[in-house]
């Protein structure tokens, strides 16, 4: 029994009165297209005729149809709700040809709605005025508002054949992130994989995650690094998504990252 198509190409509002019509008696069997005429557009009729038919004669009474019509209906609003709640997130604002949001506004704006805690994943990370702009307005709420926690989990690069031990490169980068990167008083957690200090190349593995996690709610999950070239002339794609599961399954999964010690905290 095909009944899928006509009913999935109706429109919201059109199928909505046609449940809700049959559900009030104003619709019985048999169903005509006469029935039919001042509830559902012309061009939809004679297929919805078809499979209402159908369905009556499969057993189905006409109040058990507006049931199913409306679970169809509610069903449509939930896909509705999520892709509400999913947009697309390009850089650069210039080359934009799908009406996308731009990654630094989308980033900056995440920063703004964040009551609680801000998770950033990133491979690589700028430096001084770059820096002020990528993070001035977010560290200048953590010096203000002491309950706000702001993670960073960041690589902490080994350059190519470098055998500097591994404990110097992390006091190096830990200066870094002092002195360089992050612009305000109250310095945030920061967190780095071991793995990438490696001398031996067959052993070692970078933190390439880039996401940014707002309050356990709002998720964005992007190709782009916390630099400016990234943010403004890279082409780079992501998605921000408000779901607070996929959220706290982000979140989480770094904080066991931490847990097993496969991320280790950084002394600042």
């Amino acid at each position: 029994m095909k009944v899928s198509n006509p009913f999935r190409r109706l429109g919201r509002s059109a199928l909505l009165g046609l449940a809700e019509a049959m559900a009030a008696g104003r619709i019985d069997a048999p169903i005509t297209r006469a029935t039919l005429a001042s509830h559902v557009p012309e061009e939809h009729i004679d297929a919805l005729c078809g499979a209402l038919a159908d369905m009556v004669s499969d057993g189905m009474a006409v109040r058990h149809i507006a049931r199913a019509l409306h679970l169809l209906v509610e069903e449509r609003d939930a896909s509705q709700r999520m892709a509400d709640r999913v947009q697309l997130v390009w850089s650069p604002p210039e080359l934009d040809e799908v009406d996308a949001r731009d990654t630094s506004v989308v980033v900056q704006e995440l920063f703004r709605r964040a009551q609680q805690a801000v998770l950033i994943s990133t491979f690589a990370l700028d430096e001084k005025k770059r820096a002020e702009a990528l993070f001035g307005e977010l560290a200048g709420r953590m010096d203000d508002e002491p309950e706000l926690v702001v993670r960073v989990c960041a690589n902490v690069h080994r350059p190519h054949l470098d055998e500097t031990p591994a404990a110097v490169l992390v006091r190096e980068f830990a200066a870094r992130m002092r002195e360089h990167v992050w612009p305000g008083k109250r310095l945030p957690e920061v967190f780095y994989d071991p793995r990438s200090l490696e001398t031996e190349g067959h052993k070692r593995a970078v933190l390439h995650a880039k996401t940014v996690v707002i309050d356990r709610r709002w998720t964005l999950l992007t190709s782009a690094n916390f630099t400016e070239a990234a943010h403004e002339r890279n082409i780079e794609a992501g998605v921000v998504i408000e779901d607070r599961k996929l959220g706290e399954r982000v979140a989480r999964q770094f904080e066991r990252f931490v847990e097993a010690g496969i991320l280790r905290r950084l002394a600042l």
